[in-house]
């Protein structure tokens, strides 16, 4: 142990130890406020802290099932494609000149002008291979969007924060590799640091060509903790929106098809990339940036790859750009209304096959056309062999061709127009109670604590369905029973209205309801299988004509059925194309009409709803008429084979 002695220690002035432990004050006071400010500095950069502030949640369409409905694709980490051996960058020369396999972030920087990277896979045949490939490349890293800072010098005062989305495929309309979305919020600020200090003013959404705007204060508007907009990407498209629904677009800035971002959704936190407003630090941290071909292999129009963030206008122009191409809304297809949504879902089936016919046509031409070609030829040939004169509508009792039954059908109708549209006004309360009764099984499943978006939910809402599927065709039923009642008086030259139509049309209801009822319970049961379909559209055939058998013969229900097979079986492809043919291309009508107003004006899609519906409507009377003239057309040919009677024509057959 150390003796102390006077000024001593071990020899040592003992002047030392307090030195030693002021040097060492000293310089932890020195290091401290280096150590601190490491962190600060970071956390004080105005572009990284305002880009992290505002970054957006995203809630994708989720995907239960591999290849399945939903959206397969994340915003991705484009590093994840760099270096990548299954890519390829080819130049501008010919269709497939090979200049380099897995190009890095490096080797695309140098601008490269109409250069595009091609990925594996055919873009209008992708099958599941991208989805595939992608979920490949993207295992084990995280869901990013890059944050861009941009200012406009025509707009002083403005400044606008870009978040961009790359996904490796766009599984639209307009099928390509590579796809870039983006949303953007502007400030009332000039720089980074005076934005922290604000609220945006405005959001903007990319939606195809075109972008939706929102307030801050937008009840639209989802946020997160006060300040993180929740997008919802729509599944394929990627087209940006501020909620759920299936979005109708009938433009190229809206988009033209439906974009589906209804749940079931899943939630994504992307980690964000700052890309510097500095040109030269961005392409220092981000090379690809730098990159002016295209995000996917070359193809026709709106088949090809786009190009990336820095090529597009509202790179350069982030405030006039959107100003230029913004609306305030987005067009939801209505989920019930006054005649339901006939021409809204039709709308939306119809781009979607012309898009896929349209595709076909591009790789697949001859079998198109010859498939045009044939059909438009029968067409002409049925024309032209049919007989269409005399079209007279009375004798019912009588053989007619093709031809005739159509015209005779056409001129009963215009005789007694009031007669057959006050018939088929009956389709519009049906209508409502169908539309009443999906609603409510949503609302009602809410309630008891059924979620729609479930699995549970949807054999719920399924019940729910059938029964409408039901209630639809019983009244479809009624309208061409009280059509055959009416029709029939006519032709006896009894005095008709509308309510007694139906009132004969209901002194037998079991065996026509009865019919109906076990006709659409075995057609939806063999529908839920694919592999039944056939057997269901075999049934629809051989039942016919079940609600003229059942209204106008004394048989029972399961003896409609069998009396209707027997009758069609006489002559399967008339009957076929007169009743079957026909009550689709009516049941089509309105939702065409519809598409057509949809694409050609901006009239509310409610209304539009309602005109498809009121066509329905006036229809469904004359493919009662048709049934009706078929009916009696296979009964007189019946008849009269069992009376062997060989004539080419009989004034009066019955």
């Amino acid at each position: 142990m150390p003796v102390r002695r006077s000024g001593v220690l071990h020899g040592r002035p003992e002047i030392v130890r307090p030195a030693l432990w002021l040097l060492l004050a000293v310089l932890t006071a020195g290091l401290l406020p280096l150590v601190a400010s490491a962190p600060a500095a970071a956390a004080q950069d105005p572009e990284t802290e305002l880009a992290e502030r505002f970054a957006p949640a995203v809630r994708l369409v989720a995907q239960e099932e591999p290849c399945g409905p939903g959206e397969p694709y994340i915003p991705s980490d484009v590093d994840a494609f760099m270096g990548e051996q299954t890519v390829a960058l080819r130049g501008p020369w010919t269709e497939n000149d090979l200049v380099q396999i897995a190009p890095t972030a490096d080797d695309i920087s140098e601008g490269l002008y109409e250069y595009h990277l091609d990925f594996p896979g055919d873009a209008l045949n992708p099958g599941c291979s991208y989805e595939r490939w992608a979920k490949r490349l993207t295992r084990g890293t995280e869901p990013t969007v890059y944050a861009h800072i941009a200012t406009e010098a025509s707009r002083p005062g403005k400044l606008a924060l870009q978040y961009w989305f790359f996904y490796p495929f766009n599984d639209y309309n307009n099928l390509h590799e590579g796809d870039w979305e983006w949303i953007q919020l502007v400030f009332d600020a000039s720089t980074p640091a005076e934005a922290l200090q604000e609220d945006p003013t405005a959001l903007y959404y990319s939606q195809h060509e075109g972008a939706e705007i929102a307030e801050w204060d937008d009840e639209k508007l989802e946020l997160v903790g006060d300040t993180r907009p929740v997008v919802h990407p729509a599944s394929g498209s990627h087209a940006n929106y501020y909620d759920e629904g299936l979005f109708l677009g009938r433009s190229a800035s809206q988009g033209v098809g439906c974009d589906d971002t209804r749940p079931p959704t899943q939630d994504l936190d992307p980690v964000v990339q700052v890309i510097p407003s500095d040109p030269t630090a961005a392409r220092e941290q981000f090379p690809w940036i730098g990159f002016e071909g295209r995000w996917g292999e070359r193809q026709e129009a709106f088949y090809n790859g786009p190009t990336g963030p820095a090529q597009k206008n509202l790179w350069r122009k982030p405030i006039s750009e959107v100003e230029d191409r913004s609306r305030d809304r987005s067009y939801a297809i209505p989920a019930g209304g006054l005649l339901g949504t006939g021409a809204t879902g039709f709308f939306c089936d119809a781009v979607a096959a012309g898009s896929d016919t349209l595709r076909r046509l591009l790789t697949q031409p001859a079998p198109v056309l010859i498939g045009f070609a044939l059909v438009i030829g029968a067409l002409v040939w049925a024309a032209i062999r049919t007989t269409w004169r005399p079209s007279a509508p009375l004798r019912l009792a009588h053989r007619r061709a093709w031809g005739q039954v159509y015209a005779s059908a056409t001129r009963m109708y215009i005789t007694h127009p009031a007669l057959f549209v006050g018939i088929g006004l009956l389709a519009i309360p049906v209508s409502i109670v169908v539309a009443a009764l999906h609603a409510g099984a949503i609302r009602a499943g809410a309630l008891i604590g059924v979620d729609a978006s479930g699995e549970s939910g949807g054999s719920f809402v399924s019940v729910w369905v059938v029964l409408g599927t039901i209630l639809t065709f019983f009244g479809v039923a009624v309208v061409h029973a009280a059509t055959a009642r009416a029709v029939t008086e006519i032709d006896a030259g009894r005095e008709i209205g509308v309510i007694r139509a139906f009132r004969l049309a209901l002194d037998r209801p079991r065996p026509l309801f009865g019919a109906v009822a076990i006709a659409v319970v075995a057609g939806s049961l063999l529908s839920l299988s694919v592999f039944l379909i056939p057997l269901a559209i075999l049934l629809i055939w051989r039942w016919a004509l079940i609600v003229p058998v059942a209204e106008l013969e004394p048989d029972t229900a399961l003896t409609a059925l069998n009396r209707s097979g027997t009758l069609v079986w006489r002559q399967p492809i008339k009957i076929a194309w007169l009743v079957v043919v026909t009550a689709f291309i009516a049941i089509a009508t309105g939702p065409v009409v519809g598409t057509i107003l949809i694409l050609l004006t901006d009239a509310p899609l409610e209304l539009i709803n309602i005109v498809a519906g009121i066509l329905y409507a006036f229809l469904i009377p004359f493919t009662g008429l048709t049934t009706t003239y078929v009916y009696y057309d296979t009964l007189v040919r019946e008849r009269l084979a069992e009376r062997s009677i060989e004539v080419d024509e009989v004034p009066a057959e019955m």
